[in-house]
């Protein structure tokens, strides 16, 4: 038996858009925890970073990782992920199972309705709905056939609050939710699939955001109930963001704990749910 702090010892996860960011939070929590890791990523300039982290994993989780470079937003990039991950995993008695997948790679696009444009928006729909679809579709071959597989898809508290300039972003998020109902039916005898919808996560964006959309946003993290900041607990950095957004943003082991939650083998009653990560800001089903 595996100790419980390697509760998905043996296990294949993988994990998209995870480089960097939330991604590589998500791909850390189930490698510290046991599972081999595919590590996709979609850009030549990611590459070291990618190849760092698989090697990183390696070393201090004793398990196997595999940086796979592949544009999801692509038709055939869902295929190649998985082909690469055959390729890699497949043991000597050539056995190859997918246990746990995150779609997490995603695009922002914040347009506003006037200003929408039609290619920006059919590439946000690429990456965030087609390529989680394609994706799944993909490796139903190979998800275990006894309800022990994990397919958590990340969404947004977007899709809740109906933030400005999010038409293209909250909608694909939504679009997202909905798949997630439907393929928790269709693959019911292979895996669950629940949704995660992280609200404002520490992942520099905030940084850089306009004074507009600052103040636009300062309502909901005010109201978010776990937001206020803590002296003494969060870094002087955060205390400062905190004060300047009306609260302080979800740390990214915070969420990644959320979907690692969905992926537990005793969360197997647990499926087509929509589970917020946002602190309380958005209360969801």
């Amino acid at each position: 038996m595996s100790p419980p702090h390697r509760v998905f010892d043996g296990k294949l996860a993988i994990v998209t858009g995870a480089s960097r960011s939330f991604g590589a939070a998500a791909a850390e929590h189930f490698a510290s925890r046991g599972a081999n890791v595919v590590i996709n990523y979609a850009t030549e300039g990611s590459t070291p970073a990618a190849e760092a982290l698989a090697k990183s994993f390696e070393t201090k989780y004793n398990v196997k990782a595999l940086p796979v470079q592949v544009d999801l937003s692509t038709v055939d990039g869902p295929q190649k992920v998985v082909d690469a991950a055959k390729a890699h995993f497949t043991d000597a008695s050539g056995r190859f199972q997918i246990d746990i997948i995150v779609n997490n790679a995603a695009t922002v696009n914040a347009q506003s309705l006037c200003d929408l444009d039609l290619d920006l928006f059919q590439a946000t729909f690429n990456l965030n709905c087609r390529a989680p679809a394609l994706l799944i579709k993909a490796a139903i071959p190979f998800l275990p056939n006894d309800r022990s597989g994990r397919i958590v898809n990340i969404s947004s508290a977007t899709t809740t609050w109906g933030v400005w300039w999010q038409t293209s972003y909250a909608g694909t998020k939504g679009a997202l939710e909905a798949m997630t109902r439907v393929w928790a039916r269709e693959l019911a005898e292979r895996a669950t699939v629940n949704c995660v919808c992280p609200g404002p996560m520490d992942t520099g964006l905030y940084s850089g955001l306009p004074d507009e959309v600052r103040e636009a946003l300062r309502p909901f993290n005010i109201l978010t109930p776990l937001a206020k900041a803590r002296p003494g607990v969060d870094g002087q950095e955060v205390l400062d963001l905190a004060q300047s957004i009306g609260g302080r943003p979800g740390y990214l082991e915070e969420v990644a704990g959320v979907v690692g939650v969905a992926c537990l083998p005793e969360s197997g009653w647990m499926t087509g749910n929509v589970m917020s990560a946002s602190g309380g800001g958005a209360f969801v089903r």
